[in-house]
């Protein structure tokens, strides 16, 4: 993972666990029980998870925590921006998805990005568990995490929230539209 030896800045660290903390304090019922400090001890302590969480609020995610594992201790950050970040739209499943295309190919694939940011991409689980904690996604759509046996075949699964629902539906790995990208996850 390449996130592994990227490390903020002290004045860009400083700058973004005050935009974590304020998001973290906006939005408590996406966390009851868990404390900012114990977080903001768990994001010192790991560097290069920092540098993740980053890129995903640089790219339009709006990480907020959404769990704590109490046997590991770790807390999951999870994509929250209302619609699926911008800066994470118009690109394909994954690389074989691009390689495959002739013409018009995407700028990038949502599995490569992920990589790149030390991020996953949220399984069809996690996405489900994202909508019961707000309503995200009515205008836009999100690649997810898909079965081997899908993607064999070509295909790729994606979700979003329509008519007071959350749907999951299938595509061909290669498509990509302007209002799909893909939400990722991250644990501390």
């Amino acid at each position: 993972m390449k996130s592994a030896k990227k490390k903020l800045p002290a004045d860009q660290q400083a700058s973004l666990l005050k935009v974590l903390e304020a998001r973290f304090l906006k939005n408590r019922s996406r966390h009851k029980g868990i404390e900012w400090t114990a977080v903001l001890a768990r994001l010192e302590a790991a560097p290069q998870k920092v540098w993740s969480l980053d890129e995903m609020e640089r790219t339009g995610g709006e990480p907020d925590v959404v769990a704590f594992d109490k046997k590991s201790g770790e807390y999951t950050f999870y994509d929250c921006s209302p619609e699926t970040p911008k800066e994470r739209r118009s690109i394909c499943f994954d690389r074989e998805a691009l390689d495959s295309r002739k013409e018009h190919k995407p700028a990038n694939t949502a599995m490569d990005m992920a990589a790149e940011m030390g991020i996953e991409i949220l399984s069809e689980t996690e996405y489900y568990e994202l909508q019961k904690i707000g309503e995200f996604d009515l205008k836009t759509s999100t690649w997810i995490r898909t079965p081997p046996e899908v993607r064999k075949l070509g295909g790729a699964l994606f979700c979003d929230r329509r008519f007071g629902r959350v749907f999951t539906y299938h595509n061909g790995a290669s498509s990509y539209y302007g209002v799909r990208g893909f939400r990722g996850s991250l644990k501390v």
